[in-house]
């Protein structure tokens, strides 16, 4: 058998963790099994699907790396296949056309409810012989078995029975002749000849209906795979305050696509102990099996962990391409004499986010001005005579890392004081900021003229 899955978003948001994770389960594993990944969009719902969410999926899908085999496809390009099938259904007695009012099921259930019944259709226009009233467009129901149960074993829940009792006639096309979800997915799955569905458990109660329908075309039936959801670290239900924002928006925020794969990988999926593997670790051990039958939890720091991990191993170069657009939207000219190589290599192992090693690097591009807290703190009478003394050195000794370093403490025992009493202020003159890496090395890339610039400004600014 070929493997064929597919990741099926609706256009009317963003692509979301959820979504990412469902596409990436789907993605591993066919991958895994040498088959075919298929992209399909359900934009049936007209009144919410964008053409701006579906962009936004797309570029979600593509950052990450997911590559498909064939798509996109679009529901709303196959609404004659679907009326196909529903004719086919309404001439075989399996299906039939409801005309009851909006307002007319809402009594209905409501009635339903004050009996302590669950609510569900009654079937009333199910074998009604009578005249259909004028005007009215009606909606076409499924003529759902009433005997029998829905057995079928899911890849990771196991075994499920559901007595077909407990379902009720579904509407498959609407009275806007726009197929509904459970319909128009199993016949898109049947023609795209998907092996097995892989997604969220939250469509797990669709599946006997979809089952039943597909069986009364004659149909075969996919494998299914239904992934448990993701909670919040609190374990409430995911949302935006837990992360749960668009996969561009982590692009946006500096996070790296591979960091955010193997994250996802392992939200609800194991492979033993092991935390940190590639895309091609991931196929090759990928397994429904192995996916966890409870919610997993979406931790934000360690996917920063993460994401700190990728930074370090990263390529140089690739990396200088990702934090350029980040310092230029902070207003660095990128373009000046500055060893770029050396300033991500001296920055990368103290930031997550590639976005924060842009912040980091910012006082190398332009001069960052100290808060009035800090100059309080550190520019003074005291240390004033010898960061004037060390003016005059920095600006005839060879400039690199070990000369600098040896002046500034030559300087410290000169004055007879200690290296921070020093060192702070000389970084807050320099950088704006009381926390870098060895200033000796900062200084080194900064470049002399640009570092006594810098400080001849702030020393004739010295509280006397």
């Amino acid at each position: 058998m070929i493997v064929r899955t597919r990741f099926a978003p609706s256009p009317t948001g963003y692509l979301h963790i959820g979504g990412a994770r469902t596409a990436l389960f789907a993605w591993a594993y066919a991958r895994r099994h040498g088959g075919q990944f298929i992209l399909r969009v359900e934009d049936t719902d007209r009144e919410r699907s964008t053409k701006q969410s579906t962009q936004a999926i797309l570029d979600g899908m593509q950052w990450l790396g997911l590559d498909y085999d064939e798509g996109p496809f679009y529901q709303m390009e196959r609404l004659a296949r679907y009326q196909e099938i529903i004719e086919q259904l309404l001439q075989n007695g399996q299906a039939y056309h409801c005309y009851a009012s909006k307002e007319e099921l809402d009594e209905m259930r409501e009635k339903q409810r004050a009996a302590g019944v669950k609510p569900r259709y009654d079937g009333r226009w199910r074998d009604s012989k009578q005249t259909p009233p004028a005007g009215v467009k009606p909606v076409v129901r499924f003529k759902n078995p009433q005997d029998g149960y829905v057995v079928f074993n899911d890849l990771v829940k196991g075994k499920i029975t559901v007595a077909n009792s407990e379902l009720d006639d579904l509407v498959i096309l609407r009275s806007d002749g726009i197929p509904t979800y459970n319909f128009g997915v199993i016949l898109d799955d049947l023609d795209m000849s998907i092996s097995h569905v892989i997604r969220g458990d939250d469509h797990i109660n669709n599946t006997p209906r979809q089952i039943n329908i597909l069986k009364a075309i004659d149909a075969p039936l996919p494998q299914y795979a239904h992934v448990p959801m993701i909670l919040g670290s609190d374990g409430e239900r995911l949302s935006k305050r837990h992360g749960a924002v668009s996969v561009m928006q982590y692009h946006e925020d500096g996070y790296l696509p591979d960091a955010l794969i193997n994250y996802l990988a392992r939200l609800g999926w194991s492979h033993g102990d092991e935390e940190i593997f590639s895309r091609e670790q991931l196929i090759e051990w990928f397994d429904l099996t192995s996916i966890n039958n409870s919610p997993a939890r979406f931790n934000p720091e360690k996917l920063s962990w993460l994401n700190q991990h990728y930074l370090k191993t990263v390529d140089v170069e690739h990396l200088i391409t990702l934090v350029t657009p980040f310092l230029e939207r902070d207003g660095c000219d990128t373009k000046p004499d500055l060893d770029l190589v050396q300033i991500v290599n001296l920055l990368k192992e103290r930031v997550n986010t590639v976005e924060e090693l842009a912040d980091a690097a910012v006082y190398f591009f332009r001069h960052l001005e100290p808060s009035d807290e800090l100059k309080a703190q550190h520019f003074n009478a005291e240390i004033k005579p010898a960061l004037a003394d060390l003016i005059e050195k920095f600006a005839i000794v060879e400039w690199n890392h070990e000369v600098i370093q040896s002046e500034i403490k030559q300087i410290v025992t000169t004055h007879n004081i200690k290296f921070p009493k020093l060192a702070m202020p000389l970084r807050v003159m320099v950088t704006g900021e009381t926390h870098t890496p060895s200033i000796a090395t900062v200084l080194e890339l900064l470049g002399r003229e640009e570092t006594l610039k810098r400080m001849n400004k702030h020393l004739a600014s010295f509280i006397e």
